[in-house]
């Protein structure tokens, strides 16, 4: 069986190569061919555009992580199947919760170092900082990343919101209440906290904008662990600066560097500059632990796909 990792995850071609054994060729490419059809039996991508997709003659294209919106599945030949993995859901968790608890413990306050020069000044000037315990969090999208957010949440004393698409009843050791996401507006008011941890689709761009930021308190915390054009983008800007919103975790962005085109800003608005802006390059789930369990369930699935087993995590099949 042919299997090619194309694109920023062609270096992770060995690991997949041991996990897999022999019988298995795992070939490493740092971008499809110009022209011509692109034959494998698995391909491995975190983008595959609409010209590559009329061209690919493959069984299974992976997503190695859970967003797909960059996989032309429309354009994709009859028979072939779309998987994504999860697995990044804890570290994710992890980072937003850090972000939660940053926002209500101001540590940047403090000199960088208490030494015998800034300690006096330091002790005498303490100023209160506020805690998570008793504060509201609306976690907008319930899945995977929000349910883990929830647990960590829950555990710091918060009161919980979970936001979903139907707003059904859930478990009530995740959250205290469920509403839908057309209901949004009317709980924003009384949130300290708004995570965003939702897919990106038509439905949900944009969706969080002017007026939601506006109906949020003004010292209200905004982290964007999903993808940044949940949020618009220019809304999200003049409301930081003009300290509408009291402070913004982001880790997700509107603008990526390519390779062999020109640098880029994060934004094209300088969200970066904005003093109330923590800004991160999309690392919340990075960890070594994350790509130990991606590839060890892609190993898995393609293992199925040999073996004539139901895949898992189907998400599309072309027909």
């Amino acid at each position: 069986m042919h299997i090619q990792i194309v694109g920023l995850h062609a270096p992770n071609a060995p690991r997949l190569r041991e996990l897999l054994g022999p019988g298995y060729e795992v070939e490493a490419l740092h971008a499809f061919p110009g022209a011509g059809a692109i034959r494998s039996d698995v391909v491995i991508s975190n983008s595959v555009s609409a010209d590559e997709a009329t061209r690919l003659h493959c069984r299974l294209v992976h997503v190695p992580g859970a967003g797909s919106e960059q996989i032309a599945c429309p354009s994709l030949p009859s028979g072939t199947t779309v998987c994504n993995v999860h697995g990044h859901e804890v570290p994710i968790a992890e980072f937003t919760l850090h972000a939660i608890l940053e926002h209500f413990l101001q540590l940047w306050q403090y000199p960088a170092r208490l030494d015998a020069a800034a300690w006096a000044q330091a002790y005498a000037s303490r100023a209160q900082h506020d805690e998570a315990d008793g504060k509201t969090v609306a976690i907008l999208g319930f899945g995977h990343i929000g349910q883990e957010i929830a647990r960590r949440a829950r555990a710091c004393g918060m009161h919980v919101i979970a936001v979903t698409r139907s707003g059904k009843q859930g478990s009530e050791e995740l959250a205290h209440e469920y509403v839908a996401v057309s209901a949004l507006d009317d709980v924003l008011a009384r949130v300290q906290v708004l995570v965003v941890c939702c897919p990106l689709d038509d439905s949900t761009r944009n969706l969080i904008g002017a007026r939601q930021l506006a109906l949020l308190p003004a010292q209200a915390l905004l982290v964007n662990v999903a993808r940044a054009e949940v949020v618009d983008e220019q809304a999200l800007y003049e409301a930081l600066r003009d300290k509408q919103l009291g402070r913004a975790v982001l880790d997700v962005w509107y603008r990526y560097p390519k390779k062999g085109q020109a640098p880029v800003s994060p934004s094209r608005w300088p969200l970066h500059e904005l003093p109330n802006v923590r800004a991160t390059p999309h690392i919340s789930a990075i960890t070594p632990a994350l790509l130990d369990r991606r590839y060890r369930f892609m190993a898995r699935n393609i293992e199925h796909l040999a073996e004539g087993q139901p895949l898992l995590n189907v998400i599309y099949q072309a027909t």
